[in-house]
């Protein structure tokens, strides 16, 4: 069975941007806006705090009270022509607002490519493309199945998929997710510890676990434990380094693109 470690690739990729802003006059700067210390949100910030450091990439942690504060702190990093990229680190507190704040983003700007109108595509999805492509998994003739509608991976992967033609399904949370063993390649973005066993994947099946959540203070994906002891799949993402790093690198590439 092959490990789709997004690490490995990460770190090629890291080494090149490293140059690229090396020989820049003006260092690149990132600005983070969340408005929650939730200890899975704090350990991606921290992520991307250290990324920039290594790469030379200044990043600013806003940590909001409130939505008020984020709308400000959008606004005036909007105008703020030493800063290349601003992302708010999701979800916030009133989901509810989460499109209107992601839409606040100045379009150049927006580079994990959550807004309508932004220059990139969703960081976490062109991440998960960079894992297949770079581990030679074709996507033709495939039936693939993305687990999760959400902003961030499911629908911007979902869309990016059907543009390009494949056979792919897009499965809420709440839907039968039995159906998921008719599938050759399954990527999930749910959030929800253990949402998917072992009795829903078939042999020879390739998955993408791209949902993250803290269960006890432990980072846990979709995929159950004991999918992980099958010895007859194609190919799965490890517990930790698969599509996380990959997504950190892709969001550098844009503020560094910007």
């Amino acid at each position: 069975m092959k490990l789709l470690n997004g690490k490995e690739l990460a770190g090629f990729i890291k080494e090149r941007q490293a140059h690229q802003i090396a020989s820049m006059k003006n260092k690149p700067k990132l600005l983070i806006i969340r408005d929650s210390d939730n200890p899975v949100i704090t350990k991606y910030v921290q992520l991307k705090i250290k990324y920039g450091e290594d790469i030379g990439i200044k990043v600013e942690d806003f940590r909001a009270n409130n939505i008020g504060e984020i709308e400000s702190k959008i606004k005036e990093a909007n105008e703020d022509s030493t800063i290349n990229g601003i992302i708010i680190q999701l979800p916030i507190t009133d989901k509810s607002k989460t499109n209107e704040l992601c839409n606040l983003i100045a379009p150049e700007k927006d580079v994990d490519g959550l807004g309508e109108n932004a220059k990139f595509d969703s960081a976490t999805a062109t991440a998960i493309l960079w894992l297949l492509s770079g581990y030679d998994i074709k996507l033709d003739n495939q039936k693939i199945a993305i687990v999760g509608r959400g902003k961030l991976v499911g629908m911007p992967l979902f869309k990016m998929f059907t543009d390009s033609n494949y056979n792919v399904s897009l499965f809420h949370r709440g839907d039968d997710l039995t159906k998921l063993k008719q599938y050759d390649i399954i990527i999930t973005a749910t959030g929800i510890p253990g949402l998917i066993v072992n009795s829903m994947i078939k042999p020879g099946a390739i998955l993408v676990d791209a949902g993250t959540a803290s269960e006890d203070g432990v980072l846990k994906g979709d995929l159950a434990e004991e999918i992980r002891k099958r010895t007859d799949l194609s190919a799965i993402t490890p517990i930790t380094g698969g599509v996380g790093p990959l997504t950190v690198t892709c969001l550098f590439d844009h503020v560094i693109q910007k």
